[in-house]
């Protein structure tokens, strides 16, 4: 069960937003990472409680910001409750997507596992982005493709499976690159691994084979 952390900051500027404490593990079911913010000064920024099933749906989402949280699930698309500051109010939603996303390197994660992209060929997908920093869910679509399969040698946790992704925002035409290694992020636009204290997970997220007959 890797833990870790990692500093998230404006992909743009490079202001460093908050820091993500965490800890992912396969499960016999599927994977799980929890992880708490807090921003430069050390103050509680938030948290995030995700779990996915073995192909990568999200079962359970609990995410807070601020005085915010939401809590969602796929069914029947994605579904979810935002709960008001003051905790009177809630919302309920719902979208016609795969999953959700966000700014935690969780979600990046997720989404291979979910897609499993294939070289040259993008994965389109719609998904639920809870936007900071008050959760407001919004829908958005994306393509992913598998840009490079290479292994590394670490030092400490020797040889690794690095698979590069390209990432394409189809409503604006921006593209990032993401590069894993087993259920951890190693770059992305906006994240930097800080901190791992043990070696990757084995999760696979490459094409699944054929399968024939």
């Amino acid at each position: 069960m890797p833990s870790g952390r990692y500093t998230l900051h404006d992909p743009h500027d490079g202001t460093v937003l908050c820091e993500e404490r965490f800890r992912c593990a396969p499960g016999p079911t599927g994977w799980r990472y929890v992880a708490h913010r807090t921003t430069p000064d050390g103050a509680p920024a938030g948290r995030l409680d995700l779990a996915l099933d073995d192909l990568g749906r999200p079962l359970r989402v609990e995410a807070a910001a601020g005085d915010w949280q939401v809590r969602g699930a796929a069914l029947d698309g994605i579904r979810w409750v935002r709960t008001d500051p003051t905790g009177e109010h809630a919302r309920e939603g719902h979208a016609p997507a795969r999953a959700f996303t966000g700014t935690s390197p969780a979600f990046l994660v997720a989404l291979a596992r979910l897609l499993r992209p294939g070289p040259g060929a993008a994965a389109r997908v719609r998904l639920v982005a809870l936007t900071e920093p008050v959760l407001a869910p919004r829908t958005v679509d994306q393509a992913w493709s598998l840009t490079s399969s290479e292994d590394h040698h670490h030092p400490d946790a020797g040889t690794l499976a690095v698979h590069g992704y390209r990432v394409d925002d189809l409503a604006t035409g921006e593209s990032a690159a993401v590069h894993l290694t087993g259920d951890v992020v190693l770059a992305a636009p906006g994240v930097t691994l800080e901190e791992l204290d043990g070696p990757p997970s084995a999760y696979d997220t490459l094409p699944l084979p054929a399968v024939e007959g």
